[in-house]
């Protein structure tokens, strides 16, 4: 079973790196236009997927959300403000989206898969909570004693990213970008052999031309095959998996069974 995902959200990456930028404006038509080209590579392969998303992106950008919806992926709620997550915000995404919707979303991550309150998690209503990177990545992540697969916290799925089964090598959006691509599929389809399942994540920023904007200061690795290449290269990886015969799924209807078994 693969679950993508896609954390989507104004584009803040450039003020990291000392840039005077406005998220809400110019990072939002970054991440908009980012999010119709993973829109159409999922179309066109025929798979579903699930959508993270802040406060500030369903607002501001509520004719792709209602995209996203019409086109049968999930979304879910991914904090308010990208830029400055508060604690209330699990609570806050939550009252906003389904407001934004007229559904319920079911699902939560935290902004940049830090650390958050399972408590509060629990509390707001959530199915599941996926806001674990169980790799150790030098200033971003060392959870190398967390689960590297799914468990039950306070009530709740914790879905976390997969990662290889041994040295916890991460296979998220930046392994994308820079690892040549048959390594790439070699490690997730060894993945999905030994789990059952493969999770990974990007962004919708990752999908625009950033080579083409020096101004924005993103790092080689940010700037790697991003834009046009990085749809190319969703695009390969998701025939590839469709080509050894696994189904896609959004993350409620997986959690939804993975809860039954783990009772």
């Amino acid at each position: 079973m693969i679950l993508l995902s896609f954390d989507t959200e104004e584009f803040d990456v450039p003020r990291e790196h000392g840039v005077d930028y406005d998220t809400l404006k110019e990072g939002m038509a970054v991440s908009v236009e980012g999010t119709r080209r993973i829109l159409d590579v999922l179309k066109d392969n025929g798979v579903c997927a699930t959508f993270f998303c802040t406060g500030n992106f369903v607002q501001h950008a509520p004719d792709i959300i209602r995209r996203i919806i019409s086109e049968g992926h999930e979304v879910a709620c991914h904090g308010v403000d990208h830029w400055q997550p508060k604690e209330t915000d699990v609570s806050e995404s939550k009252r906003i989206l389904d407001e934004a919707t007229g559904l319920s979303s079911r699902g939560y991550r935290q902004p940049r898969m830090f650390p958050v309150s399972d408590e509060a998690i629990r509390d707001a209503g959530y199915l599941y909570n996926s806001s674990l990177n169980p790799a150790f990545i030098p200033g971003r992540y060392m959870h190398l004693t967390d689960p590297r697969t799914c468990f039950m916290k306070e009530g709740v799925l914790q879905i976390p990213a997969s990662v290889t089964p041994w040295i916890r090598f991460p296979l998220f959006w930046l392994s994308l970008h820079n690892l040549p691509q048959w390594l790439y599929h070699y490690m997730v389809r060894r993945v999905v052999k030994h789990d059952g399942y493969f999770v990974t994540y990007f962004h919708p920023w990752e999908f625009y031309d950033l080579k083409e904007h020096p101004e924005l200061k993103m790092p080689f690795i940010i700037r790697n095959h991003s834009g046009r290449q990085m749809s190319e290269r969703l695009d390969r990886l998701i025939k590839m998996l469709k080509q050894r015969g696994h189904q896609f799924t959004t993350f409620t209807p997986f959690a939804e069974e993975k809860v039954k078994q783990l009772s």
